[in-house]
């Protein structure tokens, strides 16, 4: 009989959320729906001592944000609940306390300084890793070496102690991995990890198994690096007798660098200039700020589309999805085993795609909220009319103010460079000309009738409009470039054009 699929996206509110891991989030979610089955979101807030306040609040609003919604989680609790490990903590010992009746963990006295000793020995035998592990547990302080009544004195006394597990010695563990196919460890690798700390809250390994076997997770989608941990958790398993119920794994590609060389990190982002996050994040302790994709102007989309072709591919050519052809086209079978490679351009291309899909009158309202900040009021036309003529030119919706600012205010100054190659007498006559017909023009000012008339002024004087036409938007503009003249000028309007002509006569000067 299939059981429902149910997976999960389980991270620690130890700061705020790294985009691989909105990633796994995001292939979690549409694995979910397209198998009509269950996305939870669990926090692991075991490890009080990383607890950082306000990133739980960040990974919620991250999601809601990009429309990565659980259908189970603290903030909309199920039948699996609490969903947060903190709050599970009081049967946490009973498991580990399972394993230590059926021979499969044990409890260890072993000090700081005690394990501290073991390991320089190793290291001083040239032991590569040294680690606690079927040979090194032999000399230690636990419940496999000392007397049972020892054990017990020293439980009973209160002396501090971990609960690792029995790692056998010789036994190969497989795992048959979605992505990756067969994964084949020798136990002799493992080392005992601990399951149950010091302070009565269990490690990752402990927490993450029995909720997962708790909240009936049948599909375990995570980063590359819980590979190494998947053994362990095999054996976990199988020793609790869950083996018939173990979900499958699959583990995700790694993000890289955009050269490709080594594992993406926040330090690659901030030394190249883009965000790694998906919104901007505070430190609360050191209060450093880290840029957000949100923050800089990308759209959710935009984002969800980038993210989902990190390690994934439809098998065809397409590159647009919605977040709803996402769930349609999605597949763990094509998800890719080697690292992909954290092309911020190309998270660029996606929303300059996006924004163009957009209506003017959409974009429109961006470009109305941006000016609202500048204290700049125009008409609602006016701002359609610049949409739609810099929707073809812009990255961001920011950069309809930034790049097309020229339109609602007039240059003061004007491109150097441009300047001393364009500006000449041919320039400044068919400028004066051009300046004469806008004053005795009648009319609404349209790119077609801005054009005649500056055809006209150029072929009246014998001048070749083409020679003098980047000096002809230098003057009205300030810059080289940009988009089509004419329809700047119909936006502009008949008496700012002339105004705007006129300072540049009197300012700019011929070159000798």
């Amino acid at each position: 009989m299939n059981r429902e699929v149910r997976v999960r996206f389980a991270p620690s509110p130890t700061g705020a959320l790294h985009i691989g891991g909105v990633r796994t989030a995001l292939y979690n979610y549409l694995f979910a729906r397209k198998t009509n089955g269950k996305f939870l979101l669990r926090i692991e807030d075991t490890d009080q001592t990383r607890f950082v306040p306000g990133a739980e609040e960040y990974i919620k609003e991250a999601l809601d944000w990009l429309g990565i919604n659980p259908d189970e989680s603290p903030w909309n609790p199920g039948d699996c609940g609490p969903y947060r490990q903190s709050e599970r903590k009081p049967m946490y010992m009973q498991y580990a306390l399972d394993l230590v009746e059926k021979g499969h963990a044990y409890y260890a006295f072993d000090t700081a300084e005690e394990l501290d000793a073991m390991r320089e020995r190793l290291t001083a035998a040239r032991v590569v890793s040294p680690q606690y592990n079927s040979i090194t547990r032999t000399q230690m302080k636990n419940s496999l070496t000392l007397p049972e009544d020892e054990v017990k004195a020293r439980l009973a006394s209160g002396e501090p102690y971990v609960i690792r597990i029995k790692i056998p010695r010789k036994e190969e563990v497989r795992l048959n991995d979605l992505i990756r196919g067969w994964v084949m460890v020798h136990s002799s690798t493992l080392d005992d990890k601990v399951l149950m700390k010091s302070d009565g809250m269990p490690t990752y390994h402990l927490a993450n198994i029995v909720d997962d076997h708790l909240m009936g997770i049948t599909h375990v989608i995570r980063g590359e690096e819980w590979l190494p941990s998947a053994p362990l958790h095999v054996l976990l398993y199988k020793y609790f007798g869950w083996e018939d119920t173990m979900p499958q794994f699959a583990h995700l590609p790694l993000l890289l660098k955009p050269d490709g060389n080594g594992k993406l990190s926040k330090r690659d982002a901030d030394k190249q200039g883009f965000p790694i996050f998906p919104m901007e994040w505070t430190d609360p302790n050191s209060g450093e700020k880290a840029m957000g994709f949100r923050e800089q102007g990308y759209l959710k989309e935009a984002l969800i589309n980038f993210l989902a072709f990190l390690g994934w591919n439809p098998g065809d050519q397409r590159e647009m999805f919605s977040l709803e052809e996402l769930v349609d086209a999605f597949s763990i079978e094509r998800i890719g085993k080697s690292g992909t490679k954290f092309d911020i351009n190309k998270a660029k291309w996606y929303n300059e795609q996006y924004l163009r899909a957009k209506s003017d009158e959409e974009l429109a309202v961006y470009l109305m909220a941006d000016l609202e900040q500048e204290g700049i009021q125009i008409e609602g036309d006016k701002a359609v009319q610049i949409a739609h003529i810099m929707k073809e030119r812009i990255t961001f919706s920011a950069d309809l103010w930034k790049e097309g600012k020229f339109m609602l205010i007039a240059p003061t100054t004007f491109d150097e460079a441009v300047a001393s190659k364009r500006w000449n007498q041919d320039a400044v006559t068919v400028l004066n000309a051009y300046n004469e017909k806008l004053t005795a023009f009648s009319g609404v000012l349209n790119p077609e009738t801005a054009k005649s008339l500056l055809e006209a002024a150029a072929e009246e004087n014998g001048i070749k409009l083409g020679k003098v036409m980047q000096a002809v938007r230098l003057a009205t503009t300030g810059v080289g470039a940009g988009p089509d003249l004419m329809a700047v000028f119909s936006i502009i309007g008949k008496e700012e054009l002339s105004q705007r002509i006129t300072f540049a006569l009197a300012h700019l000067s011929i070159q000798p």
